[in-house]
């Protein structure tokens, strides 16, 4: 079951979360808290205020992926939009759409009107960012869609215009591990069409002082939004996860390429989610995984990308090859094109 709503002329808003069912709510976490090690979903960091916690890490001097992909994007929007051509435009994590305005600019030169459906967990960033964009954009048309990478992906829209474009910036992508990656890249190649096309946005390897450095800013943002996980865990599930009884700890694993977020237990403790009727210990020391970040060798994902029947058609990176944004276009399989 979805709802939707419609509060403006151009704007049309759709909340997927009440699709999600009831019984299957919060078992991702009875999951991850029960195995050993123990692990958080990504997603749960993103309520309201870990939305606004991240608007501040992509600020942070430290944190280089968003003013570097904002740097690309700034250089070869237009270059994207020409190859395209006309493109109804789906993003995936949306947030605040900053980097993404470079892509509406450059979208309005080629096209007369600029269609754009931004996705998010967090209905309240969704919905601000929303109404901000149809008032500096007269002529887009949004759909905004609440809910899941999966929710999403299964609702997508048809096309009103000629072709479609799914984003993934960010290197959210990096989230996931192999085996994740590989369902996600099937449930993309199954939303889009041949012809269709797909631009994701990727962390690459680098000096590890520069990627630990992002993690750990001198701030503490990234440690706040780490531990807000835990405030969104006992709003959602009548938890009562003390924040004090943990600390931020981010690193680089060097056999896997990622980095690592875990919240470490500062003391013996036991905690209770009462919606989930669920009680855990943990020890002093023990950790609770809440992040991967993994960074990209460019042809090992080429080659991933190819056996989703996706073709890049070019791969754009920053100067010091940072960070790489690559365009795709989805390709017929031997079932759908004989």
């Amino acid at each position: 079951m979805k709802t939707e709503n419609k509060e403006h002329s151009r704007l049309r808003w759709i909340n997927l979360n009440s699709a999600i069912a009831s019984v299957d709510e919060g078992a991702d976490i009875i999951a991850g808290l029960t195995q050993n090690p123990k692990t958080l979903p990504c997603r749960y960091f993103y309520d309201d205020r870990g939305s606004e916690l991240f608007e501040q890490i992509c600020d942070l001097p430290e944190y280089y992926p968003t003013r570097t992909e904002q740097a690309i994007l700034e250089t070869y929007a237009a270059e994207i939009a020409k190859m395209t051509g006309s493109c109804h435009l789906i993003e995936l994590g949306s947030g605040s759409s900053r980097k993404t305005r470079l892509l509406l600019e450059a979208y309005s030169e080629v096209v007369q009107e600029l269609q754009y459906y931004p996705i998010d967990v967090s209905s309240g960033i969704l919905k601000t960012t929303a109404l901000d964009l149809l008032r500096q954009y007269p002529k887009l048309k949004l759909c905004g869609l609440a809910g899941t990478y999966e929710q999403a992906l299964a609702e997508l829209p048809s096309a009103e215009l000629e072709n479609r474009m799914l984003i993934f910036l960010g290197s959210t992508l990096g989230n996931l591990n192999d085996e994740q990656t590989h369902k996600f890249f099937t449930q993309v190649q199954q939303a889009l069409k041949p012809g269709e096309f797909f631009l994701l946005g990727v962390d690459l390897q680098k000096p590890i002082e520069i990627i630990e450095a992002a993690y750990n800013d001198s701030q503490g943002v990234t440690a706040a939004f780490n531990l807000n996980i835990l405030n969104h865990i006992n709003q959602r599930f009548q938890g009562n996860f003390s924040l004090n009884n943990f600390a931020h700890w981010a690193f680089y694993n060097q056999v896997d390429n990622q980095i690592e977020m875990h919240l470490r237990s500062l003391v013996n403790q036991t905690v209770f989610l009462e919606a989930l009727d669920l009680e855990i210990s943990l020890q002093a020391g023990e950790t609770i995984r809440t992040e991967i970040s993994r960074k990209f060798h460019i042809p090992t994902l080429i080659s991933v990308l190819e056996n989703h029947a996706f073709q890049a058609l070019q791969v754009w990176t920053d100067p010091q090859a940072w960070f790489g944004l690559l365009l795709c276009q989805r390709q017929c399989t031997n079932t759908e094109c004989p």
